[in-house]
């Protein structure tokens, strides 16, 4: 059996990777730095139109009627390119809020006590009522917290919002370790590249094995969508985001730290997705009663 990527599914990443390097570059990661903490219209349009949002959709109602695996695709590509703004929020709720499908909306969700972009949406789902605004690590990021959030059960679509995050960690862990092995090859040190070292090269080693462990558990859960198969997928991409972010930061030194670097805000949004769809440790007590039932 094989498991590899299709034609149509490596040409669908490869277009989302384009699409994104087009329109949310360097250039335009900086602006949005700079600028107010709102979503690109433009950009959220564009998103629209190349089928972002409706990708699951039947085709009868406008959508590419693909699949769990396709998105988990273009999420993965959009953690990679940081991609700020409710996507997940916002491609869940498209076919179910007007103007989602397309970007002419943009769709937050209560999740738990967090709402993200709560300012800047169109339309919020769920209760934030009394939200007050937080500090958050990500600056591409806007925080509420509201008083009580719904528990895990009531949440609509939380298996899809575990997922979908798990993608984009996978994202962002795919690409720390790129930045990290490319500045290990150029950095040089005592007249070696710094990546000649044993200490440099474990780093870079033990995040790529991180990756594509995760990446493995993503894929394979978009394919089975059973929860504890999405829970152990969340897991081990939260664990790759952050660990391989720091990571990254190690072999980059004070250079990571900087304003112009991008490897710090990775390690920032992996820190804030830890928190979406129930956070980590909801998904712990999912595989870990998974674990028990086993053994009983």
């Amino acid at each position: 059996m094989r498991f590899g990527l299709t034609e149509d599914q490596r040409a669908l990443r490869d277009a989302t990777r384009r699409l994104l390097a087009r329109h949310f570059g360097g250039q335009a990661l900086r602006a949005a730095l700079d600028g107010p903490a709102r979503p690109d219209r433009a950009l959220w349009r564009a998103l629209g139109e190349a089928g972002f949002f409706s990708l699951r959709l039947p085709e009868a109602r406008g959508g590419a009627g693909l699949g769990l695996p396709e998105a988990v695709l273009v999420f993965e590509e959009a953690g990679r390119a940081l991609l700020p703004g409710p996507l997940v929020a916002t491609h869940l709720a498209a076919g179910a809020v007007a103007g989602a499908a397309t970007g002419e909306a943009v769709v937050t969700d209560v999740d738990g006590g967090l709402v993200e972009w709560l300012a800047a949406a169109d339309v919020v789902r769920g209760d934030a009522t009394g939200a007050v605004p937080l500090r958050s690590l990500d600056p591409l990021t806007p925080l509420h917290r509201v008083p009580s959030g719904r528990p895990a059960h009531e949440r609509r679509d939380v298996r899809l919002t575990v997922l979908l995050t798990a993608a984009e960690q996978l994202g962002t862990a795919g690409r720390v370790c790129e930045l990290a092995a490319q500045h290990a090859r150029a950095r040089e040190q005592f007249g070696r590249p710094v990546g000649a070292f044993q200490a440099v090269a474990h780093l870079c080693a033990g995040m790529l094995v991180r990756t594509e462990t995760a990446r493995a558990a993503v894929y394979a859960a978009a394919v089975t969508g059973d929860p504890v198969d999405v829970a152990a997928a969340r897991l081990l991409a939260d664990e790759a985001a952050v660990r391989g972010a720091r990571d990254c930061l190690q072999v980059h030194g004070g250079m990571g730290f900087t304003w112009e670097s991008e490897v710090h805000l990775h390690l920032k949004r992996a820190w804030v997705r830890t928190r979406r769809g129930g956070g980590v440790t909801e998904s712990e007590e999912v595989v870990a009663a998974d674990l028990l039932a086993g053994t009983a």
